[in-house]
């Protein structure tokens, strides 16, 4: 009997034992995704909700422009226009080179901007913007008088006029949404902040007291004070306006340059002075008194590219980094 016991005993633990591994083998057998293949492939092709894809504008779409004015929009606008340089790298960013029926004399980027109806430079031509019959024409900081006018011979004009790179962003934002390339302005956004984040993050070990002096000359004997976007630039980069003790665009006084005593010069590489045919590091080196000022005795007077740093487009934050390279340039070639 006892043996038969133990038979028994012997044939229930191995009895177990096979049920236990049956179990474990149909654990690692059984598929992790039991979805039908038809169902799964549906779910493959399907976007990441993060991707932009899905950033599709509603409309009837109603904005306000930096003017006040309100328009709406009944669908994404087929023909574009722009009235400055800012507006037109805008609009080829987001990819809206097919829809772009006329720019400003004075663009010159991307290259496919200069084969574009021209519309006028700093008078714009009315009959040629009437003639495009753009569903929308953008432009930035525009004369009141003009913008009035071109909206009374019934053109749909909205303006721009960011004075931070953070509204210089939003702005491609909303073009994004009134031409429904939001995915594309997310797109171009991302890259901007990411430029901005290479500045901001190799400058910021710069102590207040070691913060250098930036001066700015865009044309002869103009600079730039507070409340305008270079301006900011100049502070994002580490440095401190030379000529911020005013504000907007303004002729120097060449005794408070020299007062300032700035570290640094920047001016634009483009200009030339129509008097004298000569550049404007030259003017700036031949001033009366100026060869007192520390960016002159230690030859940092430095040429910027114009387009980067004078217009509040896509290419601001490339702008900021050629300063940040110009004012430190040990913090941005380490």
């Amino acid at each position: 009997m006892k043996a038969l016991n133990k038979t028994w005993s012997v044939l229930l633990v191995a009895l177990l034992m096979a049920l236990a591994l049956i179990g474990c083998g149909g654990e690692e057998a059984a598929p992790k995704d039991t979805t039908p293949p038809a169902q799964q492939e549906e779910q493959n092709n399907e976007a990441p909700a993060d991707s932009g894809e899905e950033l599709k504008t509603t409309y009837p779409l109603t904005v306000k422009d930096s003017t006040g004015v309100e328009m709406t929009f009944e669908k994404a606008p087929a023909k574009v226009a722009s009235l400055t340089p800012s507006e037109t790298e805008k609009l080829f960013a987001l990819g809206l080179d097919e829809e772009i029926v006329g720019v400003s004399d004075n663009d010159d980027y991307p290259e496919a901007a200069k084969s574009k109806p021209k519309l006028g430079g700093f008078q714009v031509n009315e009959e040629a913007i009437i003639a495009a019959d753009a569903d929308v024409v953008f432009a930035a900081s525009m004369n009141a008088q003009n913008a009035e006018k071109l909206r009374e011979l019934g053109v749909t004009l909205f303006v721009n006029d960011p004075k931070t790179i953070d509204a210089v962003m939003e702005n491609i934002e909303l073009i994004g949404q009134i031409t429904d390339r939001q995915a594309e302005a997310k797109a171009v956004v991302d890259q901007m902040k990411q430029e901005l984040a290479t500045v901001t993050e190799a400058v910021k070990a710069v102590k207040d007291e070691d913060k250098k002096k930036v001066y700015v000359e865009f044309s002869p004997g103009w600079t730039v004070g507070k409340g305008e976007f270079m301006d900011e630039i100049i502070t994002l980069a580490g440095g401190v306006n030379a000529a911020g003790d005013a504000e907007g665009w303004f002729e120097i006084s060449e005794e408070n340059i020299i007062a300032a005593n700035p570290d640094v010069i920047l001016y634009t590489d483009d200009v030339v002075d129509e008097a004298t045919k000569k550049t404007l590091d030259q003017l700036i080196k031949e001033r009366g008194g100026w060869d007192q000022i520390d960016a002159i005795k230690n030859d940092q007077v430095i040429s910027v590219d114009a387009n980067l740093l004078s217009r509040p487009g896509p290419r601001v934050t490339q702008g900021l980094i050629e300063v940040a390279k110009a004012v430190y340039p040990e913090l941005m070639n380490p």
